[in-house]
């Protein structure tokens, strides 16, 4: 498999070299030149989610990563449920049983272990920039595997603090970085880096990474077979657009999705944008949502490339839902369905809700990571979940940085 950049102004490359790079020397981000078209008679067979995820990353990876060696690494990083479970006249996803009770656990397991088997020759530092959830699924999916360490930035005083708490939770080859500003600032800092990197080995674990995109389009896939789906709408919570992403590829390889309702709290660029905006995009706002609070997505730029405009305007439809619209969207999932689902889910859920269509809705998080919002909502407290019980223990550690690239480069060079 060959990726090329959206920009289209640096050197065609392999998959290894698209995983490790991160960006592309342009500044760009990867994208295959060409994409696999996967029969439903190979997908629909899988028996479960790990045999499903080697059916469908073979045609991408089969020339560089030994059929033995994948089936391995998946059945590592995929030790957990992927269940789909009825609310009402949607079918719910649940991504989030992995260990950091996220929906990254899955493409961010998948990748590290990608990226520790080519970096076994040359060791690597991974960047990766968090707006909520990322940066805790990257740490503890890279955390301890040879040949890799993470630097993970965060915007200070703008995450959960169960969430500031899972970042910041001590891990082998792992530090973490608060930044005195938002999450794109985080984002510039990194992309900064990763275009210039000078004596520094580096990589992204954000979805700006093609090998973090590719593993996310596996459960579009697994929602089909466990619901024996000809067709249907897909809703899913947008931020960075990683996630959306990754099902326009797995559309692209073949799989009979109808439309994606791109569902957003505030920051609704994207959605002002398909309702054609010239000028879509702003800073981000912060929201009871706040993984999803991104103004300027990366992956716009990857959509773009994949989808011309009239077709990503026919393909997908942007939804903006405010926090008052989530919290009653909580309220009215739990009373008519016994269901307790987390603010980013809610706000999928108020999505589908307005389209008045059946389909598969993305459940991103669990809900105990947001206790606060729930009882608010709901007045009861969130379902437990003991990963978060035992973070009480656990020894932290964090360093404030201003949002400056040049003083990430200091304190990653500090580091060797």
């Amino acid at each position: 498999m060959q990726f090329v950049s959206t920009r289209k102004k640096a050197p065609v490359v392999m998959f290894e070299e698209a995983l490790i790079r991160g960006l592309a020397p342009d500044g760009g981000l990867y994208n295959p030149v060409t994409i696999p078209k996967l029969s439903p008679e190979v997908w629909r067979r899988a028996e479960d989610f790990v045999d499903l995820a080697r059916r469908v990353l073979e045609p991408w990876l089969q020339e560089e990563v030994p059929a033995e060696l994948l089936d391995n690494l998946l059945r590592e990083a995929l030790n957990f449920p992927v269940p789909l479970v009825r609310v009402g006249d949607v079918q719910v996803l649940e991504l989030f049983h992995g260990p950091t009770l996220s929906f990254k656990d899955i493409g961010a397991r998948v990748m590290a272990r990608l990226i520790s088997h080519f970096a076994s020759r040359t060791p690597i530092t991974i960047l990766v920039a968090t707006s909520g959830d990322t940066g805790s699924a990257v740490a503890d999916g890279f955390a301890g595997l040879p040949g890799v360490r993470v630097a993970v930035l965060y915007p200070k005083g703008q995450v959960s603090a169960l969430q500031e708490t899972q970042l910041t939770v001590k891990r082998p080859g792992v530090r973490v970085f608060a930044v005195n500003g938002s999450f794109d600032k985080c984002q510039v800092m990194v992309k900064t880096l990763l275009a210039s990197p000078g004596e520094l080995r580096l990589s992204a674990a954000n979805s700006i990474n093609v090998g973090r995109l590719l593993p996310q389009m596996l459960y579009y896939f697994w929602a089909f077979v466990q619901g024996d789906l000809k067709s249907a709408n897909v809703c899913v919570p947008c931020g960075n657009l990683g996630n959306l992403t990754a099902g326009v590829l797995a559309w692209q390889s073949g799989l009979p999705i109808t439309v994606f309702l791109a569902a957003h709290n505030a920051n609704d660029g994207f959605p002002k944008y398909l309702s054609g905006s010239p000028t879509p995009f702003g800073p981000s706002v912060r929201t009871l949502s706040n993984a999803m609070d991104v103004g300027h997505p990366s992956n716009f730029e990857r959509l773009h490339v994949l989808l011309d405009a009239a077709t990503m305007r026919r393909k997908i439809k942007g939804y903006s839902i405010s926090d008052d619209a989530l919290l009653r969207a909580m309220r009215r999932v739990y009373e008519q369905f016994g269901y307790v689902a987390d603010p980013h889910t809610a706000v999928a859920l108020e999505a589908i809700h307005r389209e008045s269509s059946p389909g598969v809705v993305l459940a991103t998080a669990h809900p105990a990571k947001f206790s606060r919002t729930v009882r608010r909502a709901l007045g009861i407290n969130a379902p437990e979940a003991v990963a978060l019980d035992a973070l009480a223990n656990l020894e932290t550690s964090v360093t404030s940085l201003d949002p400056i690239p040049d003083t990430l480069r200091a304190a990653l060079a500090d580091w060797l």
